[in-house]
């Protein structure tokens, strides 16, 4: 048996026993991120911004996928698994049509959390596919960022890097890039503008269903010194959150624990709540994004992508949760980094002023 075929195997158990739990027959399927994860990386879509072309009945006896019928030629001969059963809709029909209804049957809203945590800890071969993805992604921004140049536009660092992830097989969900004069914004989408002395890159690439995020910065020229300052420490309030990242702990006492640290290290107490923190992570850019109160447990094997930021500082990377802790994979060994808590986390990469 394969290490993806025992992956399925293993997802369908705990897929059997979210039926158990909900004593149902049937659980439906219809978002991205369990389709993906339940079929081992299925692509399921044709536009980033669409819905799912499929969606998957998990039922007792075995596995049927609804789809649309002009998709079905592509996704049986390039997508799905052998073991399926396939149950084609017209293309100008919804797909809603065909899927089971009644006491026994439950919707993948209704058990959102449980699923969730039946995709928390990941599985060899998950763990090869997601280890892969960080290393690549973050090589990608390495390259682009070593060639970058201060009077390049924010859209032509997003266009190479765009290219450079595509050519490995990656969808780019988010590309953002601010140069001096944005980088009070943050979630800024690439304009013409240019990077300046300063540009900071953020990048969430998918691939086999699985999304790894990760935020770059690069200078041309010396630091100034408020602007270290504040780097160092938003590294700081890093660690508080990797420090909460705890198997058995609720995400909600990791935020708690994340959010802390921003007073502790001489931000303003409320800078949480001017942007989110991150979460969990896997089949969803945030799976799911962590709130006060948020009752999800953490697992071992678990991955998360947590984001905290200030203005003018950000760090985020993709880590795993393993006995022996944190493991960062969106790790590129070329990218200069600081020990922190025990871990190596990113600077940022200084170049000749220009």
């Amino acid at each position: 048996m394969t290490a993806v075929t025992a992956d399925r195997a293993a997802k369908r158990r705990r897929l059997l026993g979210v039926l158990d739990a909900e004593s149902a027959d049937e659980l439906v399927l219809t978002s991205h991120g369990a389709i993906a994860w339940y079929l081992g990386g299925t692509r399921t879509h044709t536009s980033l911004a669409g819905d799912p072309l499929l969606a998957v009945v998990v039922g007792r006896t075995g596995d049927t996928v609804v789809l649309f019928s002009n998709e079905r030629a592509r996704l049986e001969a390039e997508e799905l698994p052998a073991d399926v059963t396939v149950v084609e809709v017209p293309w100008h029909d919804p797909l809603s049509d065909a899927l089971p209804s009644g006491p026994l049957v439950v919707h993948e809203a209704d058990v959102a959390q449980r699923l969730r945590a039946a995709r928390a800890a990941l599985l060899p071969a998950e763990l090869d596919a997601y280890r892969a993805l960080g290393r690549e992604c973050a090589e990608a921004v390495s390259l682009v960022l070593r060639e970058a140049r201060a009077d390049d536009s924010e859209r032509d660092i997003a266009a190479v890097l765009g290219a450079g992830l595509i050519a490995r097989g990656i969808d780019p969900l988010v590309l953002l890039v601010a140069g001096r004069d944005r980088l009070g914004h943050r979630h800024p989408l690439p304009t013409g503008g240019v990077l300046g002395d300063r540009a900071m890159v953020v990048v969430c690439g998918r691939r086999h269903g699985l999304i790894a995020n990760l935020t770059r910065w690069v200078r041309f020229g010396p630091a100034r010194p408020d602007e270290a300052d504040a780097e160092k420490r938003i590294r700081a309030v890093e660690a508080a959150f990797f420090a909460g990242t705890v198997a058995g702990a609720t995400l909600g006492e990791a935020f708690d624990t994340g959010i802390a640290g921003y007073a502790a290290h001489g931000f303003d107490p409320d800078e949480w709540r001017h942007h989110h923190q991150g979460g969990a992570a896997g089949y969803n850019g945030r799976d799911p994004r962590a709130t006060p109160g948020a009752t999800d447990v953490i697992r071992l094997g678990q991955a998360f992508a947590w984001n905290p930021t200030a203005p003018g500082a950000k760090i985020e990377d993709t880590v795993l949760l393993t006995a022996d802790g944190i493991e960062v994979l969106t790790a590129d060994a070329t990218w200069p980094t600081i020990t922190v808590g025990g871990i190596r986390r990113p600077i940022e990469l200084e170049r000749e002023a220009q």
